[in-house]
Formats: structure tokens, C-alpha cells, sequence
């Protein structure tokens, strides 16, 4: 893995890839070979603290990499978009924490872990929000004071903005569509959840707003709340930090059904008649099924649909419940199709309207893309 002297650019463009991924309690890495293939993969549990030495087993294993690309979740309103690692750089993603404290401190010290084992190898930060800096002022403006928005930042950033790149582009592909005039709706569906509206390659709205609490309902997230609610609830008595652990660890689909918000049991449940596991899943279809009609609006109509993340790309039920009153946009799925799909395919009837695939997540791929491109 280390060498004598740093990779040429030539190697770089065409070379293999040490994506890390910084979750808010994991730290997946993968190496990524220049015909996007994974070559290897690891997921490490970082509850408390960056496990050092079984990064170091890992790079040690996946033998010669020309660069190393780091999934960074916030880059706030500086970073629109992939941007080679110094100092500077360094800082300013430090210098946001506040906004993503679960996963920037993460990140941050997935790049020190990596930069202290290979420090000759050129390192690229991945922006998860610099996907969304496209959105116009109309989808990305929060209707508050002037005054506030200029001192705080306050906007709708988006988040899983690497993995609704990858999911839009290749959508398009597996449907022969030009990806430069096509109408896409993403739906990144997993333990965090969102949508995003890509008009020709280009985002113009997204679910998510200025934290990823906003939008839809997710495993312990509630999504779209009532803002006067909470104000209720804290002049009631509700602790300040009580509040912020339900929000982010303690709602969605875990406060209605339990289980930790996993869908793969709520889906058991459901499916043996638990009521309180039917109901969630049904706000939570219902949820991601009225966005995607807010995220055609945006765009003056719709011309792929696709699915992914854990539960987009695995559970086909919910595929199901989630296009069912859809029809009057011109989707249409063939339920055989969709039922055994599990990877990258079209599952939509033959003839509709809109095409409606699943695709395998590329957040990995896309930042490996975007690495090469950046460090060459």
C-alpha cells in the first residue's frame, strides 16, 4: 500500500481507489478498481472510538491504491464539490462539525487515521451536500428573517447527495435514457432516508433540509414535524438535550413500531398482523409516495423513478404500497418483476409512461469517480 514516492497523475485517473465511508457509527471502507468493481470491503463498528488498528489490517490487505477518497457528510455552503484534501481544506470540514456532529467528527478521524498510514497518497474529500448546491433559491430558502439566514447559514442543504448522483445516472442507463434531458426522482431508502429531484443531471429538490432530520420518516428519525410542536413541548417541560436524542435517535420508525426502526422486522411483523408494525409502514410509504409527486412537481413531470438503499433495493412490498396511487404520474410496475428484484433492473411495466428501476447503491463508486477526477 505505501510507496516511496506519491502516485503519477496518470495512475491516479486510471487507478484503484480507498474509499472511506464515515458513518455516524461505523466506518465502511472499500477499494474500488477503475472499472468501478469492488475489489474489497469492510465494515468496522466506531461506536466510541476509530478502530486504528483494524484500518491498518484492512489497508494493509488491499494491496496498491493510487488515492484515497473520503465520503465527508456536510461541506456547507463552500464545498460544491469535490475537493483535494490540504490544510485548508481540513479546517473548514473540521470547522462544520456543528452541523453534522455524528459524522463529521467521524470523517475527520477517518482521514487522520489514513493520512497517518499513507501519507504519500493524494486524498480527496466527497461532499454529500455538494450534490444539492444546484437547488434554486425557491427550493433551498427557508422562510425566515434575513438577518438569521445570513448569520447562521441557515438553508436546505440535502444530504445523501453521492448516492442520488450515482442512483440518477445509473437509472438512466439501464432505461436508455439520455441522462441530460431525463426527469429523475431518487429515492435513497435505508436507515436514513430521502429524495431528490434531478432534472438533467442537475438536483432542483430534495427532501432533506438544513439537518437530515428533515423530510422523510427513517429508522429513528421522524422527518417533517410540526416546528411550533417542539417549541410546546420545550415550554413544557421537555429537556433541551432530551429532545435532540429522540429526534435523531429515539423517533420514526422506531418510536412507532420498535425493533430499532429495522424494516426487515417491522416488515415480519407487519406481515403477521401487528398493527402498531402495519401503521408504520404505511406512514411510511405514504410519506415517501406524496414526496415523489412534490419532487415530479418540481420538475414539470417524471420520467424515471428509481430505488435504492437497503430498503429500496430490498424490500419489494414496500416498492409496491409506494407506487400503488401513483398511476396518475404514469408509473406503473410489473409486480412479478418487482417481487424479484433485488439489483440493478427495470421493474417497470413494459409501455408505461415512466420508467422504474432499482439500482444497487454506488455511493462507493461515485466517490471513487469523483476522487480520480479530482486528484489527476
Amino acid at each position: 500500500m505505501r510507496a516511496d514516492a506519491a502516485p503519477s497523475t496518470s495512475a491516479v485517473a486510471s487507478g484503484r481507489v480507498l474509499v472511506v465511508n464515515a458513518g455516524s457509527s461505523s466506518l465502511k471502507l472499500s477499494v474500488v478498481e477503475p472499472d468501478d468493481t469492488i475489489a474489497c470491503t469492510s465494515n468496522l463498528s466506531c461506536a466510541d472510538t476509530i478502530p486504528s488498528e483494524a484500518i491498518a489490517e484492512f489497508v494493509r490487505a488491499a494491496g496498491t491504491v493510487d488515492a484515497v477518497g473520503h465520503r465527508i457528510v456536510h461541506g456547507g455552503a463552500e464545498f460544491t464539490g469535490p475537493a483535494r484534501l490540504d490544510p485548508r481544506v481540513y479546517a473548514r470540514i473540521a470547522a462544520l462539525r456543528p452541523l453534522a456532529p455524528l459524522h463529521q467528527g467521524r470523517a475527520i478521524a477517518g482521514i487522520d487515521a489514513i493520512g497517518e498510514l499513507c501519507p504519500e497518497l493524494p486524498a480527496v474529500a466527497c461532499f454529500d451536500t455538494a450534490f444539492h448546491h444546484t437547488l434554486p433559491a425557491e427550493a433551498s430558502t427557508y422562510a425566515l428573517p434575513e438577518a438569521w439566514r445570513a448569520e447562521w447559514g441557515l438553508r436546505r442543504y440535502g444530504f445523501h447527495g453521492l448516492s442520488h448522483a450515482y442512483a440518477g445516472a445509473r437509472a438512466c442507463e439501464l432505461a436508455g435514457l439520455e441522462p441530460s434531458s431525463a426527469r429523475v426522482v431518487s429515492c435513497h431508502l435505508g436507515a436514513g432516508a430521502s429524495l431528490a429531484a434531478v432534472r438533467g443531471g442537475i438536483c432542483v429538490d430534495t427532501t432533506m433540509g438544513f439537518t437530515p432530520t428533515e423530510g422523510l420518516v427513517m429508522a429513528t428519525r421522524a422527518g417533517d414535524l410540526d416546528p411550533g410542536m417542539l417549541v410546546w413541548l420545550l415550554r413544557n417541560g421537555l429537556e433541551l438535550d432530551e429532545l435532540e436524542r429522540v429526534l435523531e435517535h429515539e423517533a420514526g420508525l422506531s418510536a412507532l413500531a420498535g425493533h430499532g426502526g429495522d424494516m426487515r422486522a417491522i416488515r415480519t411483523d407487519a406481515e403477521a398482523g401487528d398493527p402498531r408494525a402495519r401503521l408504520a409502514r404505511g406512514i411510511y410509504a405514504y410519506r415517501v409516495r406524496t414526496r415523489i409527486a412534490a419532487m415530479a412537481a418540481a420538475m414539470g413531470g417524471l420520467d424515471v423513478l428509481v430505488f435504492t438503499g437497503g430498503v429500496g433495493e430490498h424490500d419489494d412490498t414496500l416498492r409496491a404500497d409506494v407506487v400503488a396511487d401513483l398511476r396518475f404520474l404514469g408509473v406503473r410496475v410489473n409486480l412479478e418483476a418487482n417481487a424479484r428484484t433485488r439489483a440493478d433492473a427495470e421493474i417497470g411495466e413494459a409501455g408505461a409512461q415512466v420508467r422504474t428501476v432499482v439500482v444497487t447503491a454506488g455511493e462507493d463508486v461515485w466517490i471513487a469517480r469523483e476522487t480520480r477526477e479530482t486528484a489527476s
